[in-house]
């Protein structure tokens, strides 16, 4: 396992320079810059060449690149442009813990949601339970985000007045900076994010669980199972879950980064001042860096998501082996 791990690392530093890479060259070549316009009065010829001067954008594209290499391995991520007092490395310290608290919190909520709903359609197969359920796994899936949480702010925030319309109301996080303090602010200003954010994880989780779990109820050691006696309790829990969550398992990866860097729409929708809106303004302030590293992020934690997903499948299915 141990020769697995190292030789997916050693193959992910070259996919991490390709994506950074591209990503520096595409970010670059967008019409504008960072210093064309400031509010809505353009910015002196004479000023735009010295601040560029200063930020070293008037190198050559090769150049920029390999200087911001450098910089990444001595943790240095690049300065910010319309925020002179800050650094890249700032904007992501503030903004990835509460991502992190959001998509940490709507992972729970689709597996806590997802896995039991699987469950029960799939031992109620062809009954009405099964397609009241998988008749809403489907329309859960089918809304977007960017229908759902203005849907969730006008019904709940507007006219009910049950929760806070925007905003991310955790106190400064404590240990290692991602856990928040959990009081009556923090869960009122979560609950219609969150909900937002897994209610399709959820869906998705549910219908997986369900297709895997009734392919392993019609498995030989199954039956065996029955036929000596043991009880629907402890077939389910014990020898038919764990090889039913195989599927779900495949999606965690991908599904992990994705909640982690937090949703993109959700985070503009409900004003969160999460890595996820932070990458939308910046695609307006035109904040090279910024943009760049926070794809960077996103690479690293889907090659880790799916790292982590193929340890798991050693520890689902002991049949299989990376020695």
């Amino acid at each position: 396992m141990l020769r697995f791990i190292i030789r997916r690392v050693l193959i992910a530093i070259p996919t991490i320079l390709l994506v950074i890479l591209a990503t520096f060259v595409l970010v670059q070549a967008m019409p504008g810059g960072p210093f064309d316009a400031v509010g809505q009065k353009a910015m002196p010829e004479h000023i735009r060449i010295i601040l560029e001067r200063r930020y070293g954008l008037d190198k050559p594209l090769y150049e920029q690149f390999a200087r911001y290499v450098l910089n990444i391995f001595k943790g240095d991520f690049g300065p910010m442009f319309r925020q002179p007092g800050q650094s890249v490395s700032d904007i992501i310290g503030q903004t990835f813990p509460i991502s992190i608290q959001l998509g940490s919190m709507s992972l729970v909520l689709g597996f806590a949601f997802g896995i039991p709903i699987g469950i029960i359609a799939a031992l109620n197969h062809n009954g009405i339970i099964d397609y009241v359920m998988t008749f809403l796994a489907v329309v859960t899936i089918s809304i977007p985000v960017l229908v759902l949480a203005p849907l969730l702010i006008y019904v709940f925030a507007v006219q009910l007045d049950w929760f806070p319309v925007a905003f991310w109301g955790a106190h400064p996080p404590f240990f290692l900076g991602f856990i928040p303090r959990i009081d009556q602010e923090f869960v009122s200003h979560a609950v219609l994010p969150v909900f937002t954010l897994g209610t399709g994880s959820a869906a998705a989780i549910a219908r997986l669980t369900r297709a895997g779990l009734l392919e392993v109820l019609s498995s030989d050691y199954i039956r065996t199972a029955r036929a000596k006696g043991l009880r629907e309790r402890i077939v389910i829990v014990v020898h038919a879950l764990k090889n039913s969550l195989i599927p779900v398992v495949t999606i965690l990866g991908p599904l992990l980064a994705n909640l982690l860097t937090g949703a993109f729409v959700t985070e503009t929708m409900f004003a969160i001042n999460g890595i996820g809106r932070r990458f939308v303004l910046s695609i307006g302030e035109r904040e090279y860096f910024l943009q760049t590293s926070l794809v960077l992020l996103y690479g690293l934690l889907l090659i880790g998501g799916n790292l982590l997903v193929d340890i798991m499948y050693a520890w689902v299915d002991p049949r299989i082996r990376y020695d």
